[in-house]
């Protein structure tokens, strides 16, 4: 969190239209930031001079949990060349933290739609992340 609050502060952006247009950018700079974190974790040689951590703490910072907020973020990133506001939704509610009601404001449609086009966008990145592990190559 605060290293979003840097980058947002530190950057020469427009004023913001209105609040959801901040949230929107605050959202987007959290997957940013939480995909550059993991990619670089996925990329980094085991070892290097790490301090030991404990079971718990290294459970929550595995490899794993990396490889897949890599494998969701590309997978938004397909759903969002074919269906841009359904991958903003899951970008709004899962980095933004935005309530369902709060969504459909942002996005100035109503929260039947939210709901309906969150869940057809949970299953389709459910979908598309299990076909990128059956495929050759792929962790």
């Amino acid at each position: 969190m605060h290293e979003a609050y840097l980058r947002l502060v530190g950057q020469d952006l427009p004023s913001w239209q209105n609040r959801h247009h901040f949230y929107g950018i605050a959202s987007r700079l959290m997957r940013q930031i939480l995909v550059d974190h993991a990619r670089a974790r996925v990329t980094a040689k085991r070892g290097g001079g790490r301090v030991p951590l404990k079971l718990n703490d290294a459970l929550d910072h595995s490899d794993a949990k990396a490889r897949s907020v890599v494998a969701l973020d590309d997978a938004l990133r397909a759903l969002a060349a074919t269906d841009p506001r359904k991958a903003q939704v899951i970008e709004l509610r899962y980095f933004g933290g935005l309530t369902v009601e709060e969504t459909a404001e942002a996005l100035a449609v109503s929260v039947p739609t939210i709901v309906r086009e969150a869940r057809y966008a949970e299953a389709w990145l459910r979908r598309e992340m299990q076909n990128s592990r059956e495929l050759p190559g792929k962790a």
